[in-house]
């Protein structure tokens, strides 16, 4: 073997053996115990990042260890290749989005494949490939036939310079996340999916401490943002009424404003009504009075979030109409508010400033009057200044209500809605929060609907027959909007499937959130050209891990929950069925979930002379540390760029502190560098080693030295283990059975104590995903193996070579390119079998059982040393070694002992 450590080296002969041996190809295997481990599949953006190599390791280490304790582990890699970043840069670049992706697809895989993941590329997907695509198409067609999928028209979120729909949540500040602009609200026509059919069990099953919930294995906080996101809500719908009509003379809305609440209790506390901008009440209004029109058109700009609505100034503008209270029959002024949504609920909100925090802050604003009529003991309600109570409905009574005074909340809540059914104008109401998934985007590279549109037979769906539906890979789009509606080659000879007359293509494609909530499957049943899903998945489904960051805790993870419902439950007769059946047999695609924590670094920048803000690489920034060692600056300890030039060494610069890696703020390491100067084992290390999985991971250069030098001693370590007979000792490759009859001396039994207990814990942190605590385990052993010098038996040479052996395949799921190699190398292969597949080591119970012990010994309660005795000394035989102690005769000073207290097998405490 080679002397010296040569990363480079070593990780090309291992990927060679590896390849030569299809060594990562998995089929499905009724006699073994399956386990499938899956990373969220990235998007080919251009490289890898350091939480792509974090991730995948975690997976990796996973996958690796479970297959050495004989499962049937599958971990498969795709890539969700559609979405508006590939037009971006076509735009850009002039090149086609095809290009772009794929040129990116080719260069990722090979850094994946530098890192030596254990991934089976037989089973490798990339979401713009027809034959992955063609699936979302002939799903979505089965949805339209069931009436989960429909179409119709409603106001949007419209970027007009990416020229697209935008979700609610791609909206920051009323401008397009991607582009920077003004959001428009647009009303068009789009296809959407009935995700709230689902409403229920989607909370079912998520719900923490839900009688039905079954994702026990999912972190709590993601469970509770799903719960959030679905937002199932009791209250009571109803409505006030007026006589506002509009120009052809009719009562709008049927003269009804339906409103939707959870404090039906409060309702004598009414003092205004607020509409959403695009409400009919608010149009009408807006018509004869410019300035509410202009703010009306101000309103659709903003954000659209109930988040960002949340926390931005409420605004609002009277309407100069009227609403007639249902119960009171008082006239309640309705006003416009920027806070008020379209569409959630029914598009207007009734305010009750005395009990809810947005709207006292309304009514302060403008000078509406607020009326208690919630009272909690001992309590003083004050007009200026909000407080929490006012909204709490515990302890709270209702008062100044007329005949629902003196109630609490539940008895109100149902006194009112009995008057309110009474009269006609409400009811008890569930509400969600939830709303159905609209899929239509006005973009180019994503899946095309495969609808026809006919002037005389209107939308119709493209024949089975007739799938896919292929997107054009050569168009560039050029910033007018979306390509295919000018694309002659997409429309020519289409003709109607229902009259047969010329027709065109629906143009829009489908969000990618669609690619992304079924990939997971694919990957089961790869190459299937006949089914969407088969065997496979009936094999592999549900996947026991999914590993991905906290950023999609919501929409990805409820979107792919209920595309596996909608898949569960659409029966279909495929080829070879003998009867119908869903697509597949799980309710739930995730049994457990790791979020893992991100990668961050050190931010530095500075502003120039113009205002902007350069940043700049660590590697040419020094900190500047104030008495207490802490950072308090920066500076630069190389010349760098600006917008003012070329800065010189020593300029000072702003220190940010710490932040996610960002190629914007030039804080990112790149992964590539990283493997060629140190190696992928030392990437793959460090990442697992400075922090627990599910924790953010603060990037330390010195950290990442320390992590090749500790591959390095591993290595050193081998090499003088090879100058050791294995004929001799070769007992020690064949397990414990064998141990049993090796004699080992007292040094040799110590290091066999060290090296099981050790093992013993990481066997543990295995289990629980620890792999921070694994590394520093296989650091123990490394110490115990080096500071062993008993080399004068074969005893001792057995312990060595077992201990190292252990040690192996312990780190080889964290660094397998260099335990592979030294497991070849020393012999261990031609013992124990290929690393890949060799089994877990187990503890050896004989190797626990101590001959002596090591106690603590303490003088008047201060640690003074140790005494060793044996394992089995009685209270006298301690005692005996107590006082005989050099230790204790240094430090009692010639004092005679007045007591020795004894803590079995930890301590001896000498009281003088």
């Amino acid at each position: 073997m080679q002397d010296k450590y040569n990363h480079t080296e070593v990780e090309r002969a291992a990927h060679a053996y590896w390849n030569a041996r299809d060594a990562y190809r998995v089929s499905e295997d009724a006699g073994k115990k399956k386990y499938y481990a899956c990373s969220m599949l990235p998007y080919p953006s251009g490289k890898l990042h350091m939480g792509h190599v974090r991730n995948y390791t975690i997976n990796d280490m996973l996958t690796r260890s479970l297959r050495m304790k004989g499962y049937n582990v599958l971990m498969p890699m795709g890539w969700d290749a559609f979405g508006l970043p590939a037009e971006n840069a076509a735009l850009k670049n002039k090149v086609p989005p095809a290009q772009w992706t794929y040129d990116n697809i080719a260069y990722m895989k090979q850094q994946m494949q530098a890192m030596g993941l254990a991934i089976d590329w037989s089973r490798e997907v990339a979401t713009c490939d027809p034959d992955y695509y063609k699936w979302n198409q002939w799903l979505f067609l089965k949805m339209l036939e069931k009436g989960i999928a429909y179409r119709k028209t409603q106001v949007v979120n419209w970027d007009p310079v990416d020229q697209t729909v935008l979700a609610n949540e791609q909206v920051i500040d009323g401008k397009g996340w991607r582009t920077g602009a003004p959001v428009e609200k647009r009303e068009i026509p789009g296809y959407y999916l009935k995700i709230t059919d689902y409403a229920q069990e989607l909370l079912d099953h998520v719900q923490v401490g839900g009688d039905k919930a079954t994702l026990s294995g999912w972190p709590d906080k993601v469970r509770l943002m799903q719960e959030n996101w679905i937002g199932k809500s009791a209250g009571v719908r109803f409505a006030f009424t007026h006589d506002i009509r509009g120009a052809d003379g009719k009562l709008i809305q049927d003269g009804r404003m339906y409103v939707f609440t959870t404090r039906a209790d409060t309702i004598m506390g009414v003092t205004f009504c607020a509409v959403a901008p695009e409400h009919p009440l608010a149009a009408h209004a807006a018509q004869g009075n410019p300035r509410l029109a202009a703010f009306i058109e101000e309103c659709k700009k903003g954000g659209t979030t109930e988040a960002e609505l949340a926390v931005k100034e409420k605004e609002g503008m009277a309407t100069g109409l009227f609403v007639t209270h249902p119960l009171s029959g008082e006239q309640i002024e309705v006003w416009v508010g920027n806070y008020v949504l379209m569409s959630y609920g029914d598009g207007a909100v009734m305010g009750v400033p005395a009990h809810d925090e947005r709207d006292f802050a309304f009514a302060l604003k403008y000078g509406i009057e607020i009326e208690q009529v919630i009272l909690v003991d001992g309590e003083h309600f004050d007009h200026e200044r909000w407080q929490d109570w006012y909204a709490d409905k515990e302890r709270g009574v209702t008062i100044n209500s007329d005949n629902f005074s003196g109630l609490s909340h539940q008895d109100a809540v149902a006194a009112v809605a009995q008057a309110l059914a009474a009269k006609g104008l409400g009811e008890l109401k569930t509400t969600w929060r939830l709303r159905d998934w609209g899929i239509s985007r006005q973009r180019y590279w994503g899946t095309p609907i495969p609808i026809i549109h006919c002037p005389d037979c209107g939308p119709q769906p493209v024949p089975e027959k007739d799938l896919p539906v292929v997107l054009p890979q050569d168009l560039v789009p050029d910033g007018s909007g979306n390509p295919l509606v000018k694309s002659e080659a997409f429309h020519a000879g289409v003709t109607c499937p229902c009259c047969g007359k010329p027709a065109r293509r629906e143009t829009d494609t489908m969000d990618t959130f669609v690619d992304s909530s079924w990939y997971f499957m694919r990957y089961c049943d790869a190459k299937n050209d006949q089914k969407m899903v088969a065997g496979g998945a009936d094999y592999w489904m549900p996947m026991d891990q999914y590993i991905g960051g906290i950023e999609h805790a919501i929409l990805h993870l409820l979107y792919a929950r209920f595309w596996t419902k909608v898949m569960r439950d659409i029966r279909v007769k495929g080829p070879g069925d003998s009867e119908a059946r869903g697509l597949v047999k799980v309710d739930e695609p995730f049994t457990r979930l790791l979020t893992q924590g991100m990668v961050l670094n050190h931010i530095y920048s500075r502003r120039t002379a113009k205002g902007a803000k350069d940043y700049f690489w660590p590697h040419d920034v020094e900190h500047v540390l104030g008495d207490d060692g802490k950072i308090i600056g920066a500076k630069l300890k190389n010349p760098a760029e600006s917008g003012d030039g070329l800065l010189p060494v020593g300029t000072p610069i702003d220190y940010e502190g710490v932040g996610t890696m960002s190629k914007s703020k030039n804080n990112g390491v790149d992964p590539q560098h990283l493997i060629e100067k140190y190696g992928a084992d030392t990437a793959r290390l460090y990442t697992m080693f400075t922090a627990p999985p599910e924790l953010t991971l603060e990037w330390n250069d010195a950290a990442v030295e320390g992590s090749y030098r500790f591959l390095r001693r591993v290595w050193n370590f081998g090499v003088k283990l090879s100058a050791i007979d294995k004929e001799a000792v070769s007992a020690s490759l064949a397990g414990a059975t064998s141990l049993k009859n090796v004699q080992f001396g007292k040094e040799a039994k110590a290091l066999r104590l060290e090296i099981h207990t050790v093992l013993k814990q990481v066997d543990y942190d295995y289990q629980r995903m620890q792999y921070n605590t694994v590394v520093s385990g296989a650091m123990k052993m490394i110490n115990a193996l080096e500071d062993f010098k008993a080399m004068d038996s074969a005893g001792a040479q057995v312990a060595l070579i077992e201990g190292f052996g252990i040690l192996l395949r312990v780190l080889y799921p964290a660094t397998p390119h260099i335990a592979h190699a030294l497991w070849q190398d020393l012999g261990y292969a031609g013992a124990l079998g290929d690393l890949l597949d060799a089994a877990w080591p187990q503890v050896d119970p004989a190797a626990l059982v101590q001959d002596e012990l090591e106690l603590m010994l303490q003088v008047n309660g201060k640690l003074r040393g140790a005494i060793r005795v044996p394992a089995t000394a009685d209270k006298a035989a301690i005692e005996q070694a107590t006082l005989a102690s050099p230790d204790l005769h240094k430090f009692a000073e010639g004092k005679a002992p007045k007591k020795i207290v004894i803590v079995p097998g930890r301590l001896v405490n000498v009281v003088l």
